[in-house]
């Protein structure tokens, strides 16, 4: 059942409700494979972040990660949501971190996918990219989009990781069906990754959590994922060998069994 509102969201299926939230420049369609998997034994509950998608381009004063953030809250309490597990692909997965003071009354898990609390390195966090290449990243999208997010999808992957033509062909579809936002929403994420940092807040997470994360991953390195494991509470770490950023994607069987592996063992039903 879809809602077009302000923000977009859809729901399949029934029972215990897991939310996914998209990553930079793309939208709830790219979690395609996961929502038929999981839709035949929980709700599952897809949403476009402000700009992105279906939904509408942030109101003056709400953007970077604390605008995303009010977005997730909104439709998880106009949903009256409870027992939520949470899963957020890499500005997804910030994003959750900073609306976890908001949520954690109704979260009962939280699963972070190529995460990072820094995306841009810096003296106290060296496990990020160099800022001239996220400045890069910037006037790339600002000549064109259309060629930065080519290049972007090009960089989800690595070397033989889509060899297998039926994987190829599942990623292609996934990544098909995702429209670009405008390139306003694109600088404002691009601008909110670069700028703001979420390790403060990393730390105060309390709920189960379980990273995800390509060990060959050149957009949100294994290090900063490694740093989360040293200081989020109650964590844990799986990495996937000879992947990039978006395992969900390339490794979407194998992805979607540590995923509910960890929803069963929650409630001890795995």
């Amino acid at each position: 059942m879809p809602f077009a509102g302000p923000i977009w969201y859809e729901e399949h299926g029934e029972g215990q409700p897991i939310l996914f939230v998209h990553g930079w420049c793309m939208s709830s369609a790219v979690w395609g494979l996961q929502r038929d998997f999981f839709a035949e034994q929980y709700r599952v509950i897809t949403l476009d972040l402000g700009g992105h998608g279906q939904s509408g381009l942030p109101e003056a004063g709400t953007t970077g990660f604390g605008g995303y953030a009010a977005d997730i809250v909104n439709v998880v309490e106009q949903l009256d949501l409870r027992d939520v597990v949470a899963v957020g692909w890499s500005l997804g997965a910030q994003t959750l971190l900073k609306a976890w003071p908001d949520l954690q009354g109704r979260l009962v898990g939280l699963v972070l996918v190529g995460a990072t609390p820094r995306f841009s390195a810096a003296p106290h966090f060296p496990y990020g990219l160099p800022p001239k290449e996220a400045e890069g990243m910037r006037l790339k999208v600002r000549r064109s989009l259309e060629r930065a997010l080519e290049g972007f999808h090009r960089n989800l992957f690595v070397e033989h990781e889509l060899d297998d033509p039926v994987v190829a062909q599942q990623v292609a579809e996934q990544l098909g069906r995702v429209v670009a936002p405008q390139p306003a929403a694109a600088l404002a994420g691009l601008e909110a990754l670069m700028e703001e940092e979420l390790m403060e807040e990393a730390q105060q997470v309390t709920c189960p959590t379980l990273l995800l994360h390509g060990d060959q991953d050149r957009v949100c390195l294994p290090a900063a994922s490694a740093w989360l494991e040293q200081r989020m509470h109650n964590c844990r770490r799986t990495l996937y060998a000879g992947c990039g950023h978006a395992p969900f994607l390339s490794r979407a069987r194998q992805f979607n069994h540590d995923l509910l592996h960890f929803v069963g063992d929650l409630h001890g039903t795995y």
